[in-house]
């Protein structure tokens, strides 16, 4: 801290104030800081808080609630009124393409509609598609399709003129895992619209989720 200038009593005329500056510089002090002198016990004046700014209309607001998924009921009135405004296979498919109510197609590259002749007296319907199956946008190519189509051909069969097949599911579910209730709930007007417009003599479920499914029924394929 550097002393008090003798002059400092001395009124403010321009020789008391030249001996001040004079003194300030033998004493050592070279640097002005501020021509605003700092009162250091003055309480600081009340800080003012930001403004808050508009909440962006696109984005929800902290602790309001996201808006609620449909209900399996309203997306299964959805389906029904789909279905039934479906009047070919064409038609059918065209909507199954466009229908958004489960979110497991958004992660699909295809919707896996349906294999065959739609003529022929006999129609397949499995549970969903794998991951060959959603490569190649048909159904049952994969080793199981495989398969099926050595069993078809020791009967004298060929897919592509003898039989019609689709699943419950049009669309691959996560890792190959069994459809949930809710998804085949959701589907379940598209299915009986497809059957009723192939109008097949022959339903076969191939696999104890199909089967349950559409024949409503607990038991397991063994008794089926």
């Amino acid at each position: 801290m550097l002393p008090s200038s003798p002059a400092s009593d001395a009124g403010d005329t321009p020789l008391s104030a030249l001996a001040a500056l004079r003194f300030q510089l033998e004493a050592g002090a070279d640097e002005w800081l501020s021509p605003v002198p700092l009162h250091r016990f003055a309480k600081p004046p009340p800080s003012q808080a930001p403004a808050k700014a508009a909440p962006v209309k696109d984005k929800p607001v902290k602790g309001e609630p996201a808006a609620a998924a449909p209900s399996l009921a309203a997306r299964q009135t959805q389906a029904a009124a789909l279905a039934r405004a479906a009047s070919t296979l064409a038609a059918l498919q065209h909507t199954l393409e466009r229908f958004d109510g489960l979110p497991i197609k958004a992660q699909c590259r295809s919707t896996v509609f349906a294999d065959g002749n739609p003529q022929a007296p006999l129609m397949l319907i499995g549970e969903a598609p794998g991951r060959d199956e959603d490569r190649l946008g048909k159904p049952f190519v994969g080793e199981s399709g495989q398969l099926l189509d050595k069993m078809l051909a020791a009967c004298g069969w060929v897919r592509a003129r003898d039989v019609y097949i689709t699943n419950c599911l049009p669309w691959r579910p996560p890792g190959n895992r069994a459809p949930t209730q809710d998804e085949l709930e959701t589907m379940e007007p598209f299915v009986h619209r497809h059957i009723a417009l192939v109008r097949p003599r022959v339903l076969v479920f191939l696999g104890g989720t199909a089967a349950q499914f559409l024949l409503r029924s607990p038991l397991r394929i063994g008794r089926l």
